[in-house]
């Protein structure tokens, strides 16, 4: 199995409290996956100083090289211990995922992970292992295709103590929240983000703790190519649309011009969703072997806009959910969110002969940026992204 292992994670700030005591780093290397949570001593500016310190040891070392042993071994000697409270300044868990999905994960003082597969809780069994006095709980096993993992700090098990429930979420209740609601989420955002969501009103909309959820589901690789913008020179319109046409997965146009395009190509009809004429976003088009055909630099914008709202790791009261609709944005920014792992982007450079020399410019302008903003946002969500500038 060669997988892709989507990553995502949201969290909750202590009320009253201008930054998060948790603290996590996702790492790309070329091989595997490695996720770290960690969890300050307290809340505020210190948790928040001493997690950060724990997070970006594990990540230095681990871009440097280091084995996830040498790590631990690191931050274990690195941390004190509180002289008061006599606990660890920061707990965490760090996993490492590769490519074929052999799993190793160590954990210190921070809530067991949740592995879920095919609607059943999975029971990982750890090894216990004594680090300068600290005790360690390591875990070696294999992951399949749809497995969903779910890392926690402990600000998630105390959501409703002492408000909706007497004694906070239990490991148990959180786990049967996970079963109900995992197994139809088609993204690692949807995980992070909906256990969140549960925290937030179970702590009444006033967090009582720092809490963090890390989504993690194994996925099959799926693939995207997009199309906007004419070629610079007309002789590669027919390169462009059959490179695009030759895509793994979902092909997307985002342009008329674009559409005209392809239209000509593939002598295929363009026809407009009539439904969709008095919309806000600009209706959408239909061809046959495309998935999906809508207006550019409107809708690009608004999508990158869902994006980033959906994006945003920290939950703001009244958000709402930017996902509902069936407008040509909305439609795009769910198959980016939910069903890619790899965006190929084909951009055109050509002058659109309907502007003057001061419109093209701020016309290319502005395509050029939402293209860089989209390609940030998809990184900053795990995706693989290529551009093909043509």
């Amino acid at each position: 199995m060669s997988c892709f292992v989507d990553t995502s994670f949201d969290s909750l700030k202590k009320k009253g409290e201008e930054l998060c005591g948790d603290m996590v780093e996702i790492i790309k290397v070329e091989d595997s996956t490695v996720i770290v949570l960690a969890d300050g001593l307290g809340s505020g500016v210190k948790a928040n100083i001493l997690a950060t310190l724990t997070s970006r040891i594990a990540a230095t070392m681990i871009k440097g090289g280091a084995d996830i042993y040498e790590t631990v071994h690191t931050i274990v000697n690195t941390l004190p211990i509180c002289s008061e409270r006599h606990i660890a300044y920061s707990t965490f868990t760090i996993m490492k995922i590769q490519r074929d999905g052999r799993t190793y994960a160590v954990e210190y003082e921070n809530p067991p992970f949740f592995l879920i597969r095919k609607g059943e809780s999975i029971k990982v069994e750890r090894k216990e292992t004594i680090i300068n006095g600290r005790k360690i709980l390591e875990s070696n096993f294999s992951l399949q295709e749809e497995d969903v993992i779910t890392i926690i700090s402990d600000g998630v098990l105390h959501a409703g103590e002492g408000n909706v429930l007497n004694m906070g979420w239990q490991w148990s209740d959180v786990e049967s929240y996970l079963l109900r609601s995992s197994g139809n989420k088609r993204c690692a955002k949807n995980i992070s983000r909906d256990l969140i969501d549960a925290c937030w009103y179970l702590y009444g909309c006033k967090p009582g703790d720092d809490a963090t959820a890390i989504g993690i589901k194994i996925k099959r690789p799926q693939y995207v190519d997009l199309f906007t913008g004419p070629p610079e020179h007309k002789e590669k319109d027919a390169y462009v649309i059959n490179e695009l046409m030759r895509g793994k997965g979902k092909k997307i146009i985002c342009g008329g011009t674009a559409a005209n395009i392809a239209e000509r190509i593939l002598k295929r009809s363009l026809v407009v969703d009539a439904k969709d004429i008095n919309s806000e976003i600009p209706p959408i088009f239909y061809m046959d072997g495309v998935d999906l055909i809508t207006e550019g630099v409107i809708t690009l914008s608004k999508t990158i806009e869902i994006i980033r709202e959906y994006a945003d790791s920290f939950l703001e009261e009244g958000r709402e959910n930017s996902l509902k609709g069936e407008d040509g944005a909305i439609r795009l920014a769910k198959i980016l969110l939910e069903e890619c792992t790899h965006l190929n982007l084909w951009v055109g450079k050509a002058w659109n002969k309907a502007y003057d020399k001061e419109e093209f410019y701020l016309s290319i302008g502005i395509k050029m940026r939402l293209v860089e903003e989209l390609c940030q946002f998809m990184q900053r969500l795990g995706r693989i992204v290529k551009i093909n500038y043509v």
